[in-house]
């Protein structure tokens, strides 16, 4: 070979000699030299590239001593043969492409999407430019959360949500996903946990990723079925009793001493409380958190920002039982936390200042407009007849069971068809053959109102024609 060719980069840190032996070592490996072959002389090289003769040799040199190369007195180097690879059993694919990103609705109606308009930019603004003047929070942070963060998610849990806590119980994570991840740490890995079917699907997702058993329990109108629990032989239940995903039930106060009964007949029983949508509620009082009814320390309550705020917030918070702590400081007293602290900051003043309780004054009264006009649009349309609006008191999102002779499968596809994005129950099901039929999840947390009536226009002509 006269030559080699390829481009140095003289930026990155990397040496030539290195960048030259990992291009040789390439070539060989894939074939491009062949056994015997003779490469350029050092000096002939090295002209070429415009780099040192010392440059040339020192690559030379480590393809020698890893035997992929050897040097012939007076000659020069020559490639080594390699030996034969064992001839795979089926033949190799390239890995398959990136999923393609989700196709753009013109009408999303995707349960738990907050309006990213209704973010309240000047506010969140000011206090981080405020925050950022700390110098001190460049330090490294406590590994549950600052304190100050977790004082305050103390005293909001208790003012609005009727929470029993203190802040040492407090954990502050980049996201749902995370803590559900953290909490399986804590808790035996030969823990069986209970979902609610329907319910969120990536929570059981993320304790099945790290191989913890997972059993679904049917919901009905009050919530978990309790005499399934106790069969299920379960140790760890997770609830939504506040706000039902994606049913929209309140679980009533009956089934919610069940709940907390069964948790305490036995030790190591556990209730996870994820507080889904509790911020929004459109009619009655507000109800208060299960862990606030708790007199054994056996509910670990679970909330987060991100339907509040935006999706892309990944601020959220465990309450653990007081029972779970000494695990927790032997498990990650030492890491990091997964949270900037300029960010917990921020979201400090923003609780401390008054600035949440009035975001959420304000995206109620929007988000329950919204919830209004379109189903007051829906049943005025002529499909009104033939729909059935559940689940609307609270929340982003209600059900739209359609009693018109369309399967879900068709009602869905024939929506998509124009621009409407609405996810099928039977998503949110373990086994899909339990989803009642016709029925799909409508959000309505980015629908502007401007744009209902031609929303409504395009669910007729999706499901009448």
């Amino acid at each position: 070979m006269s030559h080699i060719t390829f481009p140095l980069l003289t930026s990155g840190g990397e040496p030539y000699y290195l960048q030259l032996y990992r291009h040789i070592l390439k070539e060989i490996q894939k074939g491009g030299l062949q056994a015997g072959e003779k490469l350029p002389s050092k000096r002939t090289l090295a002209q070429h590239l415009s780099v040192s003769v010392n440059t040339v040799d020192a690559a030379y040199q480590m393809l020698t001593t890893e035997g992929y190369l050897r040097a012939a007195p007076k000659s020069g180097f020559y490639v080594c043969p390699l030996p034969q690879l064992p001839i795979p059993q089926r033949p190799l694919s390239p890995p398959p492409p990136p999923q393609a990103p989700k196709a753009s609705f013109p009408f999303d109606c995707s349960p738990g999407s907050a309006d990213p308009s209704a973010f309240p930019f000047a506010t969140w603004g000011k206090l981080t430019r405020e925050v950022m003047g700390q110098g001190e929070l460049l330090s490294k942070g406590e590994a549950q959360g600052d304190l100050c963060l977790r004082q305050a998610l103390c005293r909001y849990l208790h003012q609005y949500r009727g929470v029993q806590c203190q802040p040492h119980q407090v954990l502050i994570g980049a996201g749902m996903e995370y803590l559900l991840t953290l909490l399986c740490c804590l808790l035996p890995t030969e823990t069986v946990y209970a979902m609610e079917e329907p319910g969120y699907p990536k929570a059981a997702q993320s304790f099945r990723n790290l191989g913890r058993k997972v059993v679904h329990i049917p919901v009905d109108k009050d919530g978990m079925d309790s005499a399934k629990l106790e069969e299920s032989g379960a140790c760890c239940a997770y609830l939504t009793p506040s706000h039902q995903f994606p049913t929209g039930g309140v679980m009533p106060a009956p089934r919610r001493a069940q709940m907390l009964r069964w948790a305490a007949e036995q030790e190591g029983r556990y209730l996870i409380e994820d507080d889904y949508d509790s911020e929004y509620r459109y009619a009655g009082r507000p109800i208060p958190a299960l862990q606030g009814s708790d007199l054994h320390d056996r509910v670990i309550y679970c909330g987060t920002f991100s339907r509040s705020l935006a999706p892309s917030f990944r601020i959220a918070y465990l309450v653990l039982p007081v029972s779970l702590l000494p695990a927790y400081h032997r498990l990650f007293s030492l890491q990091s936390s997964t949270v900037s602290r300029f960010e917990q900051h921020t979201l400090c003043r923003f609780l401390e200042e008054g600035y949440w309780e009035r975001h959420l004054n304000r995206t109620r009264i929007l988000y329950k407009k919204r919830r209004e006009e379109l189903t007051s649009s829906l049943k005025a349309s002529p499909l009104g007849p033939s729909l059935e609006i559940l689940g609307s008191q609270a929340g982003l999102h209600f059900l739209l069971r359609f009693h018109g002779g369309l399967s879900e499968e068709e009602m869905a596809r024939k929506a998509w068809e124009q621009g409407v994005d609405l996810l099928p129950l039977s998503h949110c099901y373990h086994d899909p053959v339990l989803a009642p039929p016709s029925t799909l999840l409508c959000g309505y947390g980015r629908l502007p109102l401007e744009e209902i009536p031609a929303l409504t226009q395009a669910l007729v002509r999706a499901w009448t024609n």
